[in-house]
């Protein structure tokens, strides 16, 4: 081996012991290779192309909530209820789902205030099996809405979903009914019901409480759509427009209220709640 050689080997084994792994990140929207600090601090939107990132949970309530939330309790359910099992069992992917994630299920709901102005929010996060709606979900988005008509405040759900959870199969659907039956509830107590539409929203969960907000807010470039757009097609067969089922075109004909930067979106939850409430902001 020759001297330059040895000098190469070297220098590209220091390299790969003093750079770390997660340094860099490419967007999924332009491709760009981006300064992962740079990114999150971006709120997980790219600083080049304006993509808006799957973020945690977590993120989300950082993102919306003023500091001093408090993370409710998670609805216990029955595990597994169908006994089903595909290549592994149900209850086993239930594990690995929570040794993943610091929740015990898809859907978390956190109680503070929105620049000054009391409420309960419920996220979703796409990152436990999709985010899919079963019955621990629908637990939650109730207990949610009870959570709200007790402090008589608005609740605010951010959707992120790939649909139902087929793994419990009609009893995924039975929370499509039981979650509209409990937004009803907040109606009939005067309350505000807000929706945060994210990318991906999908399936049942578009078909039931991520429509029926008294105010539909989505991210830019969301997918938002109940069939694929593939099966779409087939069934109709026509070609569908460009952009079709993302946030920008919905909110062009009408199916949701606003398209709003992550960034903006506290400010505008915030003044949406004080008009809604009738409540000066603290």
């Amino acid at each position: 081996m020759s001297w330059l050689s040895k000098v190469r080997n070297s220098l590209g084994s220091l390299a790969k012991r003093d750079t770390p792994d997660n340094l860099w990140m490419k967007c999924p929207g332009c491709g760009e290779m981006l300064f992962a600090k740079e990114y999150e601090a971006n709120l997980s939107v790219c600083p080049r192309c304006d993509h808006h990132g799957r973020i945690s949970a977590t993120a989300r309530f950082e993102v919306l909530l003023d500091p001093g939330y408090t993370v409710l309790a998670t609805p216990k359910v029955p595990e597994n209820p169908l006994g089903f099992r595909d290549t592994k069992k149900y209850s086993d992917r239930l594990k690995a789902a929570r040794a993943a994630n610091p929740y015990p299920d898809a859907l978390t709901n956190a109680a503070g205030t929105v620049e000054g102005i009391e409420a309960v929010i419920g996220v979703q996060d796409f990152a436990f099996m999709g985010g899919s709606m079963g019955m621990a979900v629908g637990a939650a988005f109730v207990a949610g809405v009870e959570r709200a008509i007790a402090q008589n405040c608005a609740y605010v759900i951010v959707t992120a979903a790939g649909g139902a959870r087929m793994q419990e199969g009609i009893l995924s659907l039975m929370q499509m009914p039981k979650t509209t039956v409990a937004i009803r509830r907040l109606a009939n107590a005067g309350l505000p019901y807000i929706v945060i539409i994210t990318d991906p929203t999908t399936g049942g969960v578009t078909a039931s409480y991520a429509m029926l907000g008294d105010v539909q807010i989505a991210e830019p470039g969301a997918l938002i759509g109940f069939a694929g757009q593939r099966v779409i097609q087939d069934t109709i067969r026509e070609k569908l427009p460009e952009g079709f089922q993302r946030a920008e075109y919905l909110h062009a004909h009408g199916m949701v209220d606003m398209v709003v930067h992550r960034k903006d979106l506290k400010a505008t939850l915030a003044s949406l709640l004080s008009y809604l409430e009738r409540k000066e902001v603290a």
